[in-house]
C-alpha cells in the first residue's frame, strides 16, 4: 500500500466566524451590515430565531388580526399547532436543552401560544421545565379531557427531575440539623463535637502542652424515634409565584418522607388550601393549587398559627412577593406571636432560580423590624436555609 499523505486541517477563518455570529444575532436585514449570507443549517437556525424574535409583539399582534380577517400572515411561526410543532422540534435540533425552554417560554409570551399546549400533540413536542410547569397550571381550567394525562406527565418528568436534583442534599442536611439540634453532656466519642467541646473548655487551656483538657465533652445526640420537628411551608400561589410554588411542592414531599419531621403545605390567594394530605405525590399537589388571583396573606398566616401545637419545635416558612391584600398589622402581628412563642419564622420572597422578583419593599422592611428578614433563595440553597432554621442559628442569606 501506498502511505497516504496526511492532509492538514483547514481551520475556519476567524474573522469569517465572528461575522458569521454577528450575522445570526443581527437577523440580517438590510440595516445589520454584515453582508453575510446563510447556508445549510446555519440559515436553518436564523429561519428559526427569525419566526420568533425577528419581529415585534405589535407585528405579531397586528398578524393575528391580518389572520383572523382572512388576508394571511406575512412571516412568524403561523397560528396553528403542526407549524409550531414543527418550530419545536427544529430548535430543539439546533439548540441545548437551556437554550430551547428559553424560546419556548418567550414564544408563550411573545406570540400567545398558551392555548396551543392545550393540545396533547403540542405538549408532546416541548421540552418541559419549571416554567411550563407554571403555564399548565395555569390553563389547567382551561384543560380539556384529551389533554390532562398528556399534561401530568409532562409535569411529572419536571418534578422527577427536581426530585432527583434535590432530594438527597435536603435529607443530608435536615438530618444532620436534627442529629446536631439535640446536644448531650455524655457523647459517645463518635459523637462529640470537637468545636463546641473546645470552645467549652477554653479556661481549662495549657499552654505548656500546647492543650485543652476536656472537662466537659459537648457531643450531638443520636435521633430519637418519632416526630422532633415541625416544619409549615405557607405558599403565595399568585400568578408571579409559579416557579416557587413547583419547587415548594417538591421540597414539601420530600421533607413529609422523612419520618422525624411533621410537614404541612398550605397554598393560597385570598382563600387557603391545606394540601397536606396530597405529599405523598408532589404531582397531586400541583395540581392541587391554583395559580392567579389576589393574596391574602394574614389569612393564610392565621390557619398555620392555629395549627402549631409546639412552637419552640416548630419552623414556618413563609414564601412570598409579599403584596399583601389582607390586613396588613395583623399579618405582622401573627409574625411577631409565632416568633414569641418560639418558632422559628422564614421568609422567602421566591425559591426559584430566577433571582429576587419585584416584592413589596414595606413589608419587607416590616418583617425585617421583627427579626424576619425577607429574601430570595435558590432551590440549592434551600435545604442550608431549613437547616439553620431547625438548629436555631443565623439563616445564611445569600448576598444581594
Amino acid at each position: 500500500m501506498n502511505p497516504t499523505t496526511p492532509t492538514t486541517p483547514v481551520l475556519p477563518d476567524p474573522a469569517d466566524e465572528r461575522l458569521r455570529r454577528w450575522r445570526l444575532v443581527l437577523g440580517g436585514d438590510d440595516a445589520d451590515g454584515t453582508g453575510r449570507a446563510l447556508t445549510g443549517t446555519d440559515a436553518a437556525v436564523d429561519k428559526a430565531l427569525t419566526a420568533l424574535y425577528g419581529r415585534t409583539p405589535d407585528d405579531h399582534e397586528r398578524d393575528r388580526d391580518r389572520s383572523a380577517a382572512g388576508r394571511g400572515r406575512t412571516a412568524g411561526l403561523g397560528a396553528s399547532a403542526p407549524s409550531v410543532a414543527r418550530w419545536l422540534g427544529d430548535i430543539r435540533a439546533y439548540f441545548p436543552a437551556s437554550v430551547v425552554q428559553v424560546m419556548q417560554r418567550d414564544a408563550i409570551d411573545r406570540l400567545g401560544l398558551a392555548t396551543l399546549l392545550l393540545e396533547p400533540e403540542m405538549l408532546a413536542a416541548v421540552e418541559p421545565d419549571v416554567h411550563l410547569v407554571g403555564t399548565l397550571l395555569s390553563l389547567r381550567e382551561a384543560m380539556p379531557d384529551t389533554t390532562r394525562e398528556t399534561a401530568r406527565a409532562v409535569v411529572r418528568k419536571v418534578v422527577d427531575d427536581l426530585e432527583k436534583r434535590l432530594s438527597a442534599r435536603t435529607r443530608a442536611a435536615l438530618t444532620g440539623a436534627l442529629d446536631r439540634s439535640a446536644r448531650t453532656a455524655r457523647p459517645r466519642h463518635r459523637d462529640i463535637d470537637w468545636d463546641r467541646t473546645i470552645r467549652a473548655n477554653l479556661k481549662n487551656h495549657l499552654p505548656e502542652h500546647r492543650t485543652v483538657v476536656p472537662e466537659r465533652l459537648v457531643g450531638h445526640a443520636r435521633a430519637a424515634r418519632g416526630v422532633r420537628k415541625e416544619v409549615v411551608l405557607c405558599v403565595d400561589q399568585s400568578g408571579s409565584m409559579a416557579a416557587s410554588v413547583v419547587h415548594a411542592s417538591v421540597f414539601a414531599a420530600v421533607l413529609a418522607s422523612m419520618r422525624t419531621i411533621a410537614t404541612r403545605l398550605v397554598v393560597f390567594d385570598t382563600s387557603v388550601v391545606d394540601l397536606t394530605d396530597r405529599l405523598d405525590d408532589p404531582v397531586d399537589v400541583l395540581f392541587g393549587t391554583r395559580l392567579g388571583g389576589g393574596t391574602d396573606i394574614n389569612r393564610a398566616l392565621a390557619h398555620c398559627q392555629a395549627r402549631v401545637t409546639r412552637p419552640a419545635d416548630t419552623v414556618v416558612v413563609l414564601i412570598s412577593d409579599l403584596y399583601e391584600g389582607g390586613i396588613r398589622d395583623e399579618m405582622l402581628g401573627r409574625v411577631a406571636a409565632m416568633k414569641a412563642s418560639g418558632t422559628q419564622f422564614v421568609a422567602l420572597l421566591a425559591l426559584s432560580d430566577e433571582g429576587t422578583p419585584a416584592y413589596d419593599r414595606d413589608h419587607a422592611a416590616a418583617l425585617a423590624a421583627l427579626g424576619v428578614p425577607a429574601f430570595a433563595c435558590t432551590p440549592d440553597l434551600f435545604p442550608e436555609i431549613m437547616a439553620a432554621a431547625l438548629e436555631k442559628r443565623p439563616l445564611p442569606i445569600p448576598a444581594a
